[in-house]
């Protein structure tokens, strides 16, 4: 097996960067690059795997597909269905970036309301000079790739 350091440099270069995407100033962190090379897919999820596999998981929360859009009051929101995590559940919640922490403190607040633990977030890249683990407070991150925002 490949160490996780090998690992971990083929993910970061399967990501492709859209500069001044979707406004200028922006540099778009693509992951679908990442899902179409089967090796570094593979490996991020192995990495994910190895990370939790014995830590007693019982359910998984991760967005697959997002829509971005604007409303004129400025607010998104995402929902979860009513008995999707009960209340002793041991969650783990992934997502692809976290850059400002918004999505992933709102996953958050959801599973927790119902009574479920938050183990950790798993990402697979953050833009660290975002500092979107400031608003998950003391809730555990783990990232395989840093970028630049």
């Amino acid at each position: 097996m490949a160490s996780a350091d090998a690992r971990l440099a083929g993910i970061a270069s399967s990501i492709r960067v859209i500069p001044d995407f979707p406004k200028p100033g922006i540099m778009f962190q693509d992951i679908t690059t990442l899902l179409l090379d089967p090796k570094a897919f593979r490996d991020t999820i192995d990495l994910f795997v190895e990370r939790y596999k014995d830590q007693g998981i019982t359910v998984v929360a991760g967005e697959v597909i997002s829509e971005e859009y604007s409303l004129e009051y400025g607010t998104d929101k995402i929902e979860m269905h009513v008995g999707a995590v009960q209340a002793n559940d041991r969650a783990l919640v992934v997502d692809d970036l976290i850059a400002t922490g918004g999505t992933l403190c709102a996953a958050v607040k959801l599973i927790e309301r119902v009574g479920a633990k938050v183990v950790e977030c798993a990402c697979v890249i953050e833009l660290p000079e975002l500092k979107g683990r400031d608003k998950l407070g003391d809730r555990p991150v783990f990232v395989l790739v840093e970028a630049d925002a």
